[in-house]
Parts: C-alpha cells; sequence; structure tokens
C-alpha cells in the first residue's frame, strides 16, 4: 500500500461517525454516483411492511432487454448492502449489485431497508427478513426451480445471519444458501473483545474499532438490543439448521476473526460451511473494481460455491 493511500485511510479513521454520518452519507452518494450509463436492465419495486414500503431494486444478469417472465431462467441473489446500518443505500450500491448480477449469472434483488439512528434495531432486520420471505414466497408460487441465496457485505451479512436465524426461529423456511462477506456477528469491538483482530486491525484502516462501536451505538441503542442475536448472531444459543455457507473475511480488518468464529460455530453444529480469508484485503474490498485481484478472487469463490463446487 503506497503512503498516500495509507495517509488518507489515517484520516478517514479520525472521523467521528456518530457527529458526523449524515455528513458522510451525502459524500458516499457523491462518491459513488455513476459515471456512466448502466446497460443492463433494472427493476424498482415496494413491498409493504407494517405500514411502510421498502424499496427493492432487481438487476438482469445480462445485457439484453428480457420481460419480466424470462426472469424465471435466473436464480435468485437477495443482497442486504454494507454501510454499518446506519450509511449506504441501493443507489449507493448499484455498481456492485450490477456487478454482482454479471458475475454470478444471477437475478439480484436488493433490499433498501431503514437506516438508523432514525430507525434503530431491529427495523432494517424486519425489512430485510420481510423481502426475503417475499422472494421465497415468490419462487413457490411461479414454480421457479432454482435455490435462493441471502447475501450481504459487513452490516449487511450481519443482518442476512440475523434474517436465517430469525427464520429458523419461526420455523419458517430459510434461504437456501447465504454468502456472508466480511460480517459483523458480535457486539463488542472495543479493547476487551476476545477476538485479537479488533486490536490487530482496529485503527489506521478504512473500518475502525472505533467507528464499530459508533456504528452499534447508532443501531443497537439500547444495551438490552446488544445481547440479542438478531444483533450479533455469535451470541446464539443454536446455530443448527442454518443454510449453506460461505464466509469471506479480509486480513487486514477487524471484524476477520468474529466472522471466521462464526463459520466456526455453524460448522460445529453440523451445517455446511467454508470460510475463505482473503490476503492483503482490507475491509470494504468486495466494492471496488472487478478488477481488484481480491474481488476477482471472492467471485472465483463465489461462484464454486453457487455452483456446488469444491472450494479451494
Amino acid at each position: 500500500m503506497n503512503k498516500y493511500m495509507l495517509n488518507a485511510l489515517k484520516t478517514f479513521s479520525h472521523v467521528d461517525i456518530k457527529k458526523n454520518y449524515k455528513l458522510i452519507r451525502q459524500a458516499y452518494i457523491i462518491a459513488k454516483k455513476p459515471r456512466i450509463k448502466l446497460t443492463y436492465q433494472t427493476w424498482d419495486f415496494y413491498i409493504k411492511n407494517s405500514g411502510h414500503n421498502i424499496p427493492i431494486r432487481i438487476f438482469s444478469p445480462v445485457s439484453k432487454k428480457i420481460e419480466g417472465l424470462a426472469l424465471k431462467k435466473y436464480p435468485a441473489i437477495v443482497f442486504l448492502h454494507g454501510g454499518g446500518w446506519v450509511m449506504e443505500d441501493v443507489d449507493t450500491y448499484e455498481k456492485t449489485c450490477l456487478t454482482i448480477a454479471r458475475q454470478t449469472g444471477h437475478i439480484v434483488v436488493a433490499v433498501d431497508y431503514r437506516l438508523a439512528p432514525e430507525n434503530p434495531f431491529p427495523a432494517a432486520l424486519m425489512d430485510c427478513y420481510k423481502v426475503v420471505r417475499t422472494v421465497i414466497r415468490w419462487h413457490k408460487m411461479s414454480g421457479i426451480p432454482h435455490k435462493i441465496t441471502l447475501m450481504g457485505d459487513s452490516a449487511g451479512g450481519n443482518l442476512a445471519a440475523a434474517v436465517s436465524l430469525l427464520m429458523r426461529n419461526k420455523g419458517e423456511k430459510t434461504v437456501d444458501r447465504q454468502i456472508l462477506i466480511y460480517p459483523v456477528t458480535y457486539n463488542n469491538h472495543t479493547e476487551t473483545s476476545p477476538f485479537p483482530s479488533v486490536i490487530e486491525n482496529g485503527t489506521d484502516y478504512i473500518l475502525t474499532s472505533k467507528h464499530m462501536c459508533d456504528y452499534m451505538d447508532l443501531y443497537c441503542e439500547k444495551a438490552e438490543n446488544r445481547e440479542s442475536p438478531y444483533c450479533a448472531p455469535l451470541l446464539a444459543g443454536d446455530f443448527s439448521s442454518q443454510p449453506e455457507t460461505l464466509i469471506i473475511t479480509a486480513q487486514y480488518d477487524p471484524l476477520r476473526d468474529e466472522g471466521e468464529e462464526y463459520g466456526r460455530k455453524l460448522k460445529e453444529a453440523g451445517n455446511s460451511v467454508i470460510v475463505h480469508r482473503v490476503k492483503d484485503a482490507m475491509h470494504g474490498y468486495f466494492t471496488l473494481s472487478v478488477n481488484y485481484s481480491a474481488v476477482k478472487e471472492s467471485y472465483h469463490i463465489i461462484n464454486q460455491f453457487l455452483r456446488g463446487e469444491q472450494v479451494k
């Protein structure tokens, strides 16, 4: 990493998330505004949930124009974006969602869940749960034979894991597979964390331990909520009956160890689990260009997993 990138990361590492989250939201919108016109089809819909509408955007995996019924021929990924439950949305993740669709050959259903602190825990979780249930129902009613994959990065990975636990606990049909990319799975990111990566990678990188504490304060504002497995999946008393799982972590990420520990817990409970650590990568890398080596590596692993192949 060159010294200019390191200096930029160190500058961002000192940003106060709780004081400046609104300004940071605007910065993401400006920084991630598409520079080119998207040539692939997208569709915007709303799903009703307890008095409000949840926006979703569907991304086509092919460049040619296709009608709605033709979507049945493609398997689906329900994608939950990252951003600490506070930042980002479907618009800022548009390029990432399009890349997922193109690289995997899947329809991508991106969920624009409600953000904290305006809508604290469990608002985002319940929005994601509602959309996943709806997609499962659509597949059942339409007779679509493909598997459904739930996927999320960072806070989105946390929400994906929480949705799978929630559906299991409710006795409902879960998704067939889940892909968790550097997920948040624990509730302590201070110096007392049991995970070494929080200390080793908690400063000077794009995501710091202080940032994670700020995000957790904004999302799970009530102390009792932080003890919920739907806020911190590693606190679940039962890890059984979960979907086939792929967990991807990054070497220089404070969340690395808790993500890998979640994989161990799932595997110990008898689930099919693959954990893959991307070397020389930092938190957030997955939203970079597909030309970046860590992103290429991740899609290679993801596609092996989606095809049911042995992941090396």
